[in-house]
C-alpha cells in the first residue's frame, strides 16, 4: 500500500485548562487534523480527567474532528453517549472489559470511526483479530494515565507488527501513537509506520504552534 499522509491529533491533556478555548483555536488555525481528548476514570488508570459535558461545550465552538480516546472500565456502555457529545473517532482499550468486536461493530454503526487501543504490555498481536473491524489502531508508547512521561522505544517494534499485519489483510489501517512523542520520537515512529501522532508539550510548550507543527509535518515527510 502507499505511504499514508501523516497526521497530527494534540492532546489537550497538556493544554492549560485556563486557557482551553484560546489553545484549540490556535490549534485550528495552526491546522491539526485531529483533536485529541483523553477520557479518564480513575479506575482502568489512576488519574480522572474530564468527561462527557466538556467534550460537549468544545465541540459547538471548533471545526477540528474529535479523537477520543476512552480509558474508562467497559466503555460500551457509554457509546451512544459519547457520539452524542460529539465525538468523530471513538477509541477504548482492549484491556477494559467490554466485548472487542462487538464494541468495534456497535462504534462504526453509530457513524463514528472505530479505534482499538492497546497498553505498553500487550503483545502487538492482540490486536491482529479485531483489525477489520478498526478504522485506526492506538499504541501506547508510554503507560496511560498521565502526560509528559518518556517514549518507550518498545513501542517501535509493535507499530511495525501491526503496520505488516494490516498490509497483509490489505486493511487501509492509521495506526496512532500516543505517549512521548517530539521532534526526534515523531520521525522514528513514523518510520516504523504509524500515520497519527498524538502529541502535547511539543506543541504546547513551543513559542509558535503553527511553526511547531509546520515543523513536525516536515520532519515525518522525509
Amino acid at each position: 500500500m502507499t505511504k499514508q499522509p501523516v497526521k497530527i491529533s494534540p492532546s489537550v491533556l497538556t493544554a492549560d485548562f485556563w486557557n482551553l478555548g484560546r489553545s484549540i483555536a490556535q490549534l485550528e488555525e495552526a491546522g491539526a487534523d485531529l483533536l485529541h481528548l483523553d477520557v479518564m476514570d480513575g479506575l482502568f488508570v489512576p488519574n480522572i480527567s474530564f468527561g462527557l459535558p466538556v467534550i460537549a461545550a468544545l465541540k459547538k465552538h471548533t471545526a477540528i474532528p474529535f479523537d477520543v480516546h476512552l480509558m474508562i472500565e467497559k466503555p460500551h456502555r457509554y457509546l451512544e453517549r459519547f457520539r452524542d457529545a460529539g465525538a468523530d473517532l471513538l477509541g477504548f482499550h482492549l484491556e477494559a472489559g467490554s466485548p472487542v468486536e462487538e464494541t468495534l461493530r456497535s462504534i462504526r454503526a453509530l457513524g463514528m470511526k472505530s479505534c482499538l487501543t492497546i497498553k505498553p504490555a500487550t503483545p502487538a498481536q492482540g490486536v491482529f483479530p479485531y483489525l477489520p473491524f478498526c478504522d485506526m489502531v492506538l499504541v501506547m508508547s508510554v503507560e496511560p494515565g498521565f502526560g509528559g512521561q518518556s517514549f518507550l522505544p518498545g513501542s517501535l517494534s509493535k507499530i511495525k507488527a501491526i503496520r505488516e499485519e494490516a498490509n497483509r489483510q490489505n486493511l487501509p489501517l492509521d495506526i496512532e501513537v500516543d505517549g512521548g512523542i517530539n521532534l526526534e520520537t515523531a520521525p522514528l515512529a513514523v518510520q516504523a509506520g504509524a500515520n497519527v501522532l498524538v502529541t502535547g508539550n511539543v506543541l504546547f510548550s513551543a513559542p509558535d504552534m503553527k511553526a511547531r507543527l509546520k515543523e513536525l509535518r516536515e520532519i515525518t515527510a522525509r
